[in-house]
């Protein structure tokens, strides 16, 4: 008896449809969530942290690039440093380009390729 009452109910139609939406939005909802915590929040905090790096940076710093070239940095400007990376050789790379700290784990990951 208690089947056929189940059977009964399920089979009968919401009594307000704008009910429906809510329950199938939900789910929705949860996910963008949990994807905001799993995968942006993280991205999020790595870069701010690529970006406290590169503004901590100073002249006599020794760095290696995200492409693997070793030098100390000589000058520093708005977008772009200045590395010596042999004896008055020196060039121009892009603030982004500077990976972190010779002997150190690298702060910025290195471009893919």
């Amino acid at each position: 008896m208690l089947m056929w009452a189940g059977t009964v109910v399920a089979m009968q139609t919401p009594p307000d449809g704008n009910a429906g939406w809510f329950v199938q939005i939900v789910p929705f909802v949860l996910i963008l969530g949990i994807m905001y915590f799993v995968l942006l929040q993280p991205m999020r905090k790595k870069d701010q942290q690529a970006q406290q790096f590169r503004d901590s940076l100073k002249v006599g710093d020794r760095v290696i690039t995200t492409s693997g070239i070793y030098g100390q940095i000589t000058r520093l400007g708005d977008e772009s440093v200045q590395v010596q990376i042999a004896d008055k050789i020196r060039i121009e790379v892009a603030r982004a380009a500077i990976g972190g700290y010779q002997g150190k784990a690298p702060v910025v990951d290195a471009p893919p390729q």
